[in-house]
């Protein structure tokens, strides 16, 4: 049974979909954050950074490029039959650094089906407004000055509608979660229950 990658931007719902799905499918739950932030703090030539200092500068989309190619042979090599253990299951992974193209040049669909969540259905300014509302101190955006999460707002709206296009390109599942996230989150449900 293949594992399932949960992708998307930031604060899209991929690790709340991903805690419900794999307690619904009880299957293991792994985020990604942490196995990125373990790259940037102890090998930091891999050039895994999301942009605290080796590639401090560069532009979002530039920055997503760059890890989103380094994590996909990495995921390739951490789902692959040879070194997983099927006994424990298959896994749900929930990552915001994987593009559509490297998905597809790194052939984990072989090991990995994925689904992405998005929010370029909506302006930069109407996604500030959904975040602002529904921000909770455990957001890392919460305490941010409002000009900071607004340019997030810009950088994630445009980083959306990059994989959006690259999804309708390689005929990749996509949601958008900026409305009604919660009816998304039950199509996808009923979908990935029907299937598992």
């Amino acid at each position: 049974m293949k594992h399932l990658i949960i992708a998307g931007v930031p604060r899209a719902g991929k690790s709340t979909l991903a805690r419900r799905a794999a307690k619904a499918l009880g299957w293991q739950h792994v985020s990604m954050d942490a196995v990125i932030a373990g790259f940037e703090q102890c090998f930091p030539e891999t050039g895994v950074d999301t942009g605290l200092s080796v590639n401090a500068g560069k532009p979002s989309l530039d920055i997503l490029r760059i890890i989103s190619g380094k994590m996909a042979p990495f995921l390739r090599a951490m789902t692959s039959p040879e070194e997983y253990d099927h006994k424990n299951g298959p896994m749900i992974i929930d990552m915001y650094q994987i593009l559509p193209e490297d998905y597809v040049k790194s052939s984990l669909s072989e090991n990995c089906d994925i689904l992405y969540l998005l929010t370029g259905d909506v302006s930069p300014e109407e996604r500030f407004a959904i975040q602002k509302k529904y921000d909770t101190p455990e957001d890392y955006t919460f305490d941010l000055p409002d000009q900071e999460r607004m340019e997030g707002c810009e950088e994630l709206v445009a980083q959306s509608r990059l994989i959006r296009e690259q999804c309708q390109q390689y005929g990749l599942r996509y949601y958008e979660t900026a409305r009604e996230r919660e009816a998304v989150f039950q199509e996808i449900m009923a979908s990935l229950e029907s299937r598992h």
